[in-house]
């Protein structure tokens, strides 16, 4: 997330989601079992704002189900609760995240009265087989007939990709990807498929019928996804799974590629491989590597990995900051 934007969650679980992916049990992945009464969400809107710095960018997110299939009156309030946050002038707009199946145009239209700015889908993958062998309900087109409908309308949209899913590849993820850039996206989310208790991926990983990525293996997919949606301007909100409680515990992990810090292991291996050149020069006794501030630690690699792998050619290895360097420029000095 861009410093000085701030998004303030609301979670909805499975209020009206008419598919029970295999991959999904909101309840125990968001940590929110009830779902919120009026008053919760201008109470969670008020608590946020309150730690938030004054002249931030802030919005209000609608997230863990299927908002536009809610109930329509129930809609109305939550929305009308986010709106007048926006009418006092201390939100700047509203997202929430959906279903590619529950978008037309009467509900556009409906949301653009509440000054809903961003819509997130769940696209999870293009590929129409691996959609159908995850329970999703429909296919690729109509990911795309939703999202070209939803920049037609003069939203924002996001487009939020599942990785390691029943019959994926790195292959097609890398496809998706494209599709997520070529559909328009300003923002996109990555989420490595996890094994969740109570959920049917749990019963197939049992059966031995699924196998989930490795951490290794999910890093290497994300490190090439992250860098197409670097390239093509597109925020990236999030990698990975937020370390809610329950996964932290593995009260409700049961398998998958989870790790508290999965994005900064996927930066770490981008620089890893930005330094790989530099294994091929002629030993020298010392090395100094200038990168960029934003990008210190990255560069360094989780625990060190990165200054490790060079400490095995370089004798001395030392890393500075530069705040001037952008993006992932640096320079290299021996001695």
């Amino acid at each position: 997330m861009r410093q000085g934007h701030y998004i303030i969650p609301v979670f909805i679980p499975d209020l009206a989601c008419p598919h029970q992916c295999i991959f999904c049990n909101q309840k125990k992945i968001s940590g929110h079992i009830a779902i919120p009464s009026i008053e919760d969400v201008k109470q969670i809107i008020e608590k946020h704002l309150s730690t938030i710095p004054k002249g931030s960018k802030i919005e209000i997110g609608f997230f863990g189900g299927n908002f536009t299939g809610v109930d329509i009156n129930l809609q109305k309030e939550f929305l009308t609760v986010a709106k007048n946050f926006i009418d006092n002038g201390k939100v700047l707009s509203i997202r929430l995240s959906t279903r590619p199946d529950y978008i037309n145009e009467n509900i556009l239209k409906f949301l653009k009265s509440f000054s809903v700015s961003t819509i997130e889908l769940g696209a999870q993958s293009f590929d129409d087989e691996v959609l159908r062998l995850s329970g999703r309900g429909h296919d690729s087109e109509t990911t795309i007939k939703s999202s070209v409908l939803i920049k037609q309308y003069g939203f924002d949209l996001g487009l939020q990709m599942m990785i390691g899913l029943p019959g994926d590849t790195k292959e097609n993820s890398i496809i998706t990807a494209h599709k997520i850039v070529e559909l328009g996206a300003e923002n996109t989310r990555i989420y490595p498929a996890l094994v969740i208790k109570d959920t049917a991926l749990e019963k197939l990983f049992h059966e031995n019928k699924y196998k989930p990525l490795s951490i290794e293996e999910s890093v290497d997919w994300v490190k090439d996804i992250y860098k197409i949606f670097e390239d093509a301007g597109i925020t990236i909100l999030r990698v990975g799974l937020h370390p809610s409680e329950g996964l932290i515990n593995k009260e409700v992990l049961i398998a998958g590629p989870f790790h508290v810090s999965f994005r900064e292991l996927v930066l770490a291996e981008i620089w890893k491989e930005i330094f790989q050149p530099l294994l091929k020069q002629n030993k020298k006794e010392n090395i100094l590597i200038t990168v960029p501030s934003e990008e210190f630690n990255y560069a360094i690699g989780y625990e060190a990995s990165n200054k490790k792998m060079l400490q095995q050619h370089f004798k001395n290895v030392k890393f500075v900051a530069n705040a001037s360097l952008k993006g992932r420029n640096f320079n290299v000095d021996y001695c």
